[in-house]
């Protein structure tokens, strides 16, 4: 099992726990998703992040 570093969005803290061992929330992944030339799915992906 690979470990990713991830970021809780409330308290601004890093750690390796899908919940933030300080406050509680829910972390997520602070590395960008891969990127490919082929992606189908850029459209609604871009729609979704200027919103």
């Amino acid at each position: 099992m690979r470990f990713q570093l991830r970021r809780c969005d409330k308290c601004k803290k890093y750690t390796l726990k899908l919940k933030c061992p300080h406050c509680g929330q829910d972390t997520f992944s602070v590395h960008p998703a891969k990127f490919s030339p082929d992606d189908k799915y850029i459209r609604y992906r871009l729609v979704e992040r200027y919103k």
